[in-house]
């Protein structure tokens, strides 16, 4: 059975050792993103409040299989999602599809709401197929210069379009 849960329902750590499994098929991530890896963890779980708000971790029969999280501080214009990860034993079995539509219903949620933002790397085309899938559409790609063993950023968007009651 599929969740989506509170962050702090579980250990603290957990996010930290999510996105470790996630990055695991190229040490070169871990070596980069090691200490932002810890900082979103740090965050999240020393901010319960913003956690429960602006991020969810995706259990599977009450085990944590991976999360998402967002940035409002840019509303109404945009939503930026963040960090989406699935741990590499629960890919490929839709969990990932789920986590990121269960974040764009309640981002979607926000009133008057103009877009939703994402940004990853060429490196990560699975990622790539399921923004796309959820209906991000790609809008730009950057070249990388921080680390380009990741390939280009690329920047998908998804616009959210209201009909109001006058």
């Amino acid at each position: 059975m599929i969740e989506f849960r509170r962050v702090h329902e579980f250990p603290r750590g957990t996010l930290y050792r999510q996105l470790v499994d996630a990055y695991a098929f190229d040490e070169r991530c871990r070596r980069r993103w090691n200490d932002l890896w810890l900082a979103h963890d740090d965050f999240f779980y020393s901010n319960p409040s913003i956690a429960d708000r602006y991020a969810f971790i995706t259990a599977v029969n009450g085990k944590p299989v991976g999360h998402i999280s967002w940035d409002p501080r840019n509303r109404p214009d945009r939503v930026s999602i963040g960090h989406n990860c699935i741990l590499t034993a629960f890919r490929g079995r839709g969990y990932g599809r789920l986590q990121l539509r269960e974040a764009v219903r309640r981002i979607r949620e926000y009133p008057d709401l103009r877009r939703i933002l994402v940004k990853t790397n060429a490196l990560l085309i699975p990622a790539q197929r399921n923004y796309e899938s959820a209906g991000f559409v790609r809008v730009a790609e950057r070249t990388n210069a921080e680390t380009p063993f990741a390939g280009n950023y690329i920047d998908y968007e998804m616009v959210i379009s209201r009909i109001r009651a006058d």
